[in-house]
């Protein structure tokens, strides 16, 4: 590894010791292995999980045999940010906190709004607080659903105006943030976002705390969410792409929910992380910033992304498709009463570009055959491993 690496200033980079709160999920993992590979910071990495940091860890964590180049940089604290006493030492010993923890599945945003609200702003509250009070930098995941519904989707549909970007690509320092009606607590998960967003910003501006705001525009790649069963508990929905592998895996229709006209865009991981990595070593760039990070390239309606998706899907298995691949659902068949909706999430990526010089690279048909590539061995090999076992034990 290069002990010269430069910041975007010219500036030699410092190695640093990163706290990261959530580590063992999708962002964290990929956040993980970049750091080892690319960089010489150290990670804790902390989780109430560590399975797909796995390959990461050494014989300080139980994974005797794992021997990496960089080992002695990543060390993981099995905890649970909403009670341990362990979380602020960890904090103080640390340059950076990155704050990836989150109830993040739309199925649970009415379904279980008190645990999204407080995942998503009471137990992110002391790691503010703690940054805050001992001079440490935040860099904290929010999410595009701050933002809400665009200013468009109020006009009627076949207005001209819902085809101008004023009214419908989301800026971080001038869209508002427009959510539904108490009643649909669909936008649980978003207010609570939002007012964590607030307080940091708030701390920044009283106390001085040194911040970067991310908001993923829906980050797609290996690992992510789960598929119900296999890598993940047997109940559940994850979020749409994973709704949609896990029928294509199984060999189901694709479910279209209220016709799957809501449109959205698709950044690769590898891509995001580039992003991500840009923030960590460049405080000057990135303090204070709030940063949309996301691929406008790539939108679609969940339509579209189904049709891509089956399409991507028999390339990469093999499978022929389903004479009736994809049936509509309505919302509250599929996630239950209080369920609301955003029509678009096109991020503005001015900020991004100009202070960090990013942008995404991956397309979207690319993108998703790496994933399903993933997904269908994955898949395969728990049918494998489920089959030797019930011949097993027969």
């Amino acid at each position: 590894m290069d002990a010269a690496r430069l910041d975007l200033d010219g500036k030699p980079i410092k190695a640093m010791t990163i706290c990261m709160i959530g580590a063992g999920g999708f962002i964290g993992s990929h956040l993980c292995e970049k750091l080892m590979a690319e960089t010489p910071h150290t990670v804790l990495a902390v989780d109430v999980y560590n399975d797909k940091i796995k390959h990461l860890l050494g014989p300080d964590d139980g994974q005797e045999s794992n021997q990496h180049a960089w080992a002695g940089r990543i060390h993981f604290h099995r905890l649970n940010i909403k009670h341990d006493s362990r979380l602020e030492g960890l904090i103080k010993m640390s340059d950076l906190t990155i704050n990836l923890a989150a109830i993040c599945t739309p199925a649970d945003y009415n379904t279980r709004p008190l645990d999204t609200i407080y995942s998503n702003f009471i137990d992110a509250l002391p790691v503010v607080k703690y940054c805050s009070e001992n001079g440490k930098r935040l860099i904290h995941f929010s999410t595009c659903e701050i933002y809400g519904k665009t200013i468009g989707s109020f006009l009627p549909k076949e207005h001209p105006l819902r085809q101008d970007p004023e009214f419908y690509v989301l800026k971080e320092d001038a869209s508002p943030c427009i959510f539904g009606p108490i009643e649909k607590q669909r936008w649980s998960y978003a207010c609570a976002k939002q007012l964590i967003e607030r307080l940091i910003y708030a701390e920044g501006a009283e106390n001085g705390l040194e911040f970067t705001i991310v908001r993923p525009f829906n980050w797609i790649g290996p690992r992510m969410d789960f598929i119900p069963g296999i890598d993940g508990p047997s109940e559940g929905v994850p979020r749409v792409l994973a709704c949609f592998s896990n029928n294509l895996l199984r060999g189901e229709p694709l479910k279209l929910v209220d016709g799957g006209q809501s449109q959205r865009t698709f950044v690769y991981i590898k891509d995001a992380i580039e992003a991500v990595l840009l923030m960590i070593e460049n405080p000057a760039r990135a303090n204070g910033q709030i940063f949309n990070v996301g691929n406008p390239n790539n939108e679609v309606t969940v339509r579209q992304l189904a049709e891509v998706m089956i399409n991507v899907y028999s390339k990469v298995s093999g499978e022929p498709g389903l004479d009736a691949p994809m049936v509509d659902v309505s919302s509250k068949e599929f996630y239950g009463e209080g369920y609301d909706d955003s029509d678009k999430r096109i991020p503005d990526m001015t900020i991004i570009n100009r202070q960090l010089g990013w942008n995404p690279k991956t397309s979207l048909s690319d993108l998703l055959e790496a994933t399903l590539t993933y997904q269908h061995k994955t898949y395969a090999e728990a049918v494998k491993r489920a089959t030797a076992k019930s011949v097993a034990s027969s």
